[in-house]
């Protein structure tokens, strides 16, 4: 019997590099790891709650992630990681969330809010049409937004640090009046102002 990771690597893989996501300067990260999990007290001690893994997260570029794809096993319906797929997009900003059995592929578009079943995966340019003219980027914001951060091997930024950079950098050249970021102690504030720095600089 097939599990899922047969799916992943027998059927949504192929398909996606057929889509074109495998080309530089776009990248497919596989079985990404994005949060340590909660911490939760039990007895009176710390743990960790699970992780949270997405089966797939599809960059446009390397520093903006654009959808994210959850897979089931070919024996599931096609929709039943679409909840999970929801909950990924939300978490990591996304606006495009997929989920696939293999066969069948259904896909929430935040930018429009219709969710639908579709024979392929977008292309990286067709998904980069419709958020930008879903935000109305001109071509100004686009070259900052898609600007490389200033590499950091030893320190690469946290999903919710690229969050903040993205929005920011965004939001500054929308001329928006006002822009709050609310990062706790610890959450790299510093890391996050030094990029949005960065990429507007560059």
């Amino acid at each position: 019997m097939d599990t899922e990771a047969d799916t992943c690597r027998k059927q949504v893989v192929p398909r996606l590099v057929e889509a074109g996501w495998e080309q530089a300067p776009y990248a497919i990260n596989e079985q990404r790891t994005f949060t340590d999990g909660r911490i939760v007290f039990v007895g009176g001690k710390a743990r960790r709650g699970r992780q949270k893994r997405a089966d797939f997260i599809l960059r446009y570029r390397p520093d903006f992630p654009i959808a994210v794809v959850e897979a089931k096993s070919k024996y599931k319906h096609a929709a039943d990681g679409l909840q999970q797929a929801r909950e990924y997009a939300e978490i990591l900003g996304l606006k495009f969330a997929y989920s696939t059995n293999g066969r069948e592929i259904f896909e929430v578009d935040y930018t429009t809010g219709v969710e639908r079943e579709i024979a392929d995966y977008p292309s990286p340019e067709e998904l980069w049409h419709r958020l930008s003219s879903a935000e109305n980027l001109d071509a100004t914001i686009k070259d900052h937004l898609l600007s490389p951060t200033y590499p950091d091997k030893s320190k690469p930024l946290r999903y919710y640090q690229e969050i903040a950079v993205n929005r920011s950098v965004q939001a500054v050249l929308q001329e928006r009046k006002r822009i709050l970021l609310t990062l706790c102690t610890g959450a790299g504030k510093t890391a996050v102002a030094f990029q949005i720095s960065w990429k507007l600089w560059n």
